[in-house]
C-alpha cells in the first residue's frame, strides 16, 4: 500500500490522484513535485497571465521530431531548424524561413533605418530596374557613406561600380569622359613636374 502511495499523489487544486509522471518536479517540496498536477499547473498559469493582460500561447500536440514555429504558426520537422544548444530543446526558436526573415527585416533597420516594405517601395517607384544602368533589377539599397542617407536602390554591379569610385563625383565625371573618347593626359613641364589640365 505504501508503494502504492510513492507512485501516485494527490493534486491539490483539483483533488485527484495522478501518477508521480503528471506532476512537475519541485526540490523544495517535501516529496519533491509541484503540488498542482501539470494541467492544473498550466491553467493556472494562464489564468494568472489573463488576469494581468497578456496573452498565453496555446499549446499544439507536435510529434517527435517536429517543432511549432511561433512566428509562422506551423509544425515543421527538425530537418527546416537550425541547432541551438543554449535552448531547452537544442533547436532554435524560430523555423528557418521566419528566422531569415527576421534577420532580413533587422538587417535593413540596423543598417540603413528603413523597413523591408520602404525598400519595396523604394524599388516599385524606380520602376523595378536599377536607377543607374536603367536594364538590371534593382536590389541592393545604396547609401551615402558620410551621412548614411539611403539614395535608391540599384543593381549589384552600379552599387559596386559606386563603391570603387569611393562616391568621388569628380572621379566619376573623368571616368565617363574616358568611356567616351575624351582623353586627357598630364602635361609635362620642364624639370619632371606633371601639370594636371583644369
Amino acid at each position: 500500500m505504501a508503494e502504492q502511495a510513492e507512485e501516485a499523489k494527490r493534486c491539490s487544486r483539483c483533488g485527484k490522484t495522478k501518477p508521480r509522471a503528471a506532476f512537475a518536479n519541485n526540490r523544495s517540496m517535501r516529496d519533491g513535485l509541484q503540488a498542482y498536477c501539470r494541467a492544473c499547473q498550466a491553467e493556472h498559469y494562464r489564468h494568472r497571465q489573463e488576469a494581468r493582460g497578456l496573452a498565453v500561447r496555446v499549446r499544439v500536440p507536435t510529434p517527435r521530431g517536429w517543432k511549432r514555429c511561433p512566428q509562422c504558426a506551423e509544425v515543421k520537422p527538425h530537418a527546416e531548424w537550425e541547432r541551438n544548444k543554449s535552448s531547452s530543446d537544442g533547436w532554435a526558436s524560430y523555423c528557418r524561413d521566419c528566422r531569415a526573415r527576421k534577420n532580413r527585416e533587422s538587417y535593413f533597420q540596423r543598417k540603413y533605418g528603413i523597413t523591408e516594405a520602404e525598400r519595396d517601395a523604394m524599388i516599385e517607384a524606380q520602376g523595378g530596374v536599377c536607377v543607374i544602368c536603367l536594364s538590371a533589377p534593382a536590389e541592393h539599397v545604396d547609401h551615402c557613406h558620410g551621412t548614411g542617407r539611403v539614395r535608391g536602390v540599384l543593381c549589384f554591379s552600379c552599387n559596386a561600380a559606386l563603391g570603387q569610385f569611393k562616391d568621388r563625383p569628380d572621379a566619376m565625371r573623368r571616368a565617363a569622359d574616358y568611356v567616351e573618347g575624351n582623353l586627357w593626359k598630364p602635361t609635362l613641364e620642364p624639370q619632371g613636374v606633371c601639370r594636371l589640365p583644369s
